[in-house]
């Protein structure tokens, strides 16, 4: 199950962007090979909201595109969790006008971008992770990953 949830008013949200964000995540699932049912949300924020999250979350008092908060990080183990039927992943924070303003800065779609930070969003709830450095090889490996998403929908640059 998916759910998306927009909290921002700055940019419209329709249902053909909530069902492209739904296809990244499937065509996502698909390439990862995650053939059980899973539960994820999509919060649609602006860059203020998201600046507020990354202070609070990761100390980091600026705005950032996407961040994810996955359910499955970390050693605590939730024994209600663990009995239930499907894997619950997370949530992912897309800010759309960071998005609109990157998807003009690369000269791409706005749809593009979204599904770009959609699937980045996911990758990182399954698991993915990279260093900060450009070219780190875990990064590497996660733009990769990230391309045969967009590549499956017919989404490349």
């Amino acid at each position: 199950m998916i759910y998306i949830e927009n909290q921002q008013d700055g940019i419209t949200v329709d249902e053909n962007l909530e069902n492209l964000i739904r296809r990244v995540i499937d065509q996502g699932l698909r390439n990862e090979k995650i053939d059980q049912e899973v539960e994820l949300s999509v919060v649609l924020v602006d860059a203020e909201q998201i600046k507020e999250i990354n202070l609070e979350y990761r100390g980091i008092d600026k705005p950032t595109d996407v961040l994810s908060f996955a359910q499955e990080d970390g050693e605590i183990e939730f024994p209600e969790i663990d009995e239930i039927s499907f894997r619950l992943l997370g949530d992912i924070v897309i800010a759309l006008d960071v998005a609109l303003a990157q998807a003009q800065e690369y000269m791409h779609s706005f749809e593009r971008e979204v599904a770009f930070l959609t699937a980045h969003g996911l990758l990182h709830l399954l698991g993915y992770d990279h260093g900060d450095q450009e070219r780190d090889q875990a990064l590497e490996q996660m733009l990769q990953q990230q391309e045969r998403i967009l590549a499956a929908l017919g989404l490349q640059r």
